[in-house]
């Protein structure tokens, strides 16, 4: 994001994810649900794990790590700005929420 706003991340992640559900409707005549929206963040979120152990050289893995390793780590935070979406939750809002409340604990 280092010429996109947090705003325009979101706008460009709403759109991408329309058009996977042009083809959730085409291949399997529905849209995920919110939980299963849920379930791909997680399997996404337990690779990234693999592949932080892979890159810290904790883990066997073939290829090419830190590709891999980016693009999942950019998927995460996208299926986290669909969810909040999808739920009616304003992402930006809850981030800012939640530093303010951890920099005021911490520094207590």
């Amino acid at each position: 994001m280092k010429n996109m706003s947090f705003s325009e991340a979101v706008d460009r992640s709403v759109q991408i994810r329309k058009l996977y559900h042009q083809l959730e409707r085409k291949h399997h005549e529905k849209e995920w649900t919110v939980e299963e929206d849920a379930l791909a963040f997680l399997t996404d979120a337990g690779l990234v794990g693999r592949l932080t152990m892979s890159q810290q050289g904790r883990w066997t893995m073939k290829g090419e790590i830190m590709p891999e390793l980016e693009h999942k780590l950019g998927e995460c935070v996208w299926w986290l700005i669909i969810l909040s979406e999808r739920m009616n939750i304003d992402i930006a809002d809850a981030l800012d929420n939640f530093l303010s409340k951890t920099e005021k604990k911490l520094q207590a």
